[in-house]
């Protein structure tokens, strides 16, 4: 591990529905570093991010922030955490300072100059209405109302999705700064993998309500390789290796542990290639179609 500071800690949590669960869902947040959490959309992100703020009650398990049981001390946690859930969406019709004058009664140490230093940033103009802005600018205003009252931690749940890529881009930036002093923290959870090429330290991957794999997003990516070949390639062994894979025209392609491919006798008739994030999600996606 990168740090052994760990800002949140989510131990075994367990939530149940009809057609869906988390299945003992355990991960820490170090402080001082971005962690993503991947996942396909409807693998359970969002389920998880609002079980650990208490939106939804889990049926097991504890979540540990800054120490202490956050659920037990909910009131004093959320002064400290900053979490966005989409764009914002509430009091549409008012203007964005008249939102703003509400919201920040609810935190200590809500900061006027800091925001009204995002707006800037983010050139919202705050005599808009909240419904006359795009969706990437109600994102936008979300983030700038999560940094400005002295949260330590950051829950961000899609935040770049709507988001053109010079948006995106800015807001990366943002995110970035925000865990350069050692102290912050950032859960960024999304399907967007290539936001996290650039940006995540520290990997947690989401399956079908399951914790898969969680590292660092270097060392996740040195433990697993790319492998594509002819059909002729593809034989019983290397099938065997392989987490999963695509045929197609030419070959197939597919993604196993680097381990497992050590000393394979057909090496050197196929080529390997690092994979990205993008590329770990759907081979996972596929093993379990398989």
């Amino acid at each position: 591990m990168l740090s052994e500071v760990f800002m949140l800690v989510v131990d075994g949590l367990v939530k149940a529905y009809p057609s869906f669960s988390l299945q003992d869902v355990s991960f820490e947040v170090p402080a001082g570093f971005i962690t993503g959490f991947i996942g396909a959309n409807g693998a359970g992100k969002t389920t998880t991010l609002k079980s650990i703020m208490n939106i939804v009650r889990p049926d097991a398990g504890s979540v540990t922030f800054e120490g202490r049981d956050l659920h037990e001390h909910q009131a004093q946690a959320k002064q400290r955490i900053g979490f966005l859930l989409g764009p914002v969406d509430f009091y549409p019709k008012f203007p964005v300072r008249t939102v703003m004058d509400v919201y920040r009664r609810f935190y200590e140490h809500w900061d006027d100059e800091a925001f009204a230093g995002y707006l800037d940033r983010f050139r919202i103009d705050d005599r808009k209405k909240i419904s006359e802005l795009s969706t990437g600018m109600r994102v936008k205003l979300g983030v700038a109302m999560a940094l400005s009252h002295d949260a330590q931690l950051l829950l961000l749940d899609e935040p770049t999705s709507g988001l053109d890529p010079v948006a995106r881009d800015e807001l990366l930036d943002l995110i970035q700064e925000v865990v350069e002093d050692g102290e912050r923290a950032v859960l960024f959870s999304t399907h967007i993998t290539s936001d996290l090429d650039k940006c995540a330290d520290y990997i947690v991957f989401i399956r079908d309500g399951e914790i898969i794999a969680r590292d660092t997003k270097d060392d996740l990516i040195a433990n697993h390789i790319v492998v594509k070949g002819s059909h002729a390639d593809l034989t019983d062994e290397l099938q065997r290796r392989l987490i999963s894979y695509k045929r197609h025209a030419y070959g197939f392609t597919g993604l196993a542990r680097t381990a497992d491919l050590a000393g394979h006798s057909g090496a050197g008739s196929w080529q390997t290639e690092a994979p990205d994030l993008e590329s770990l999600m759907l081979y996972y996606d596929l093993e379990e179609a398989r």
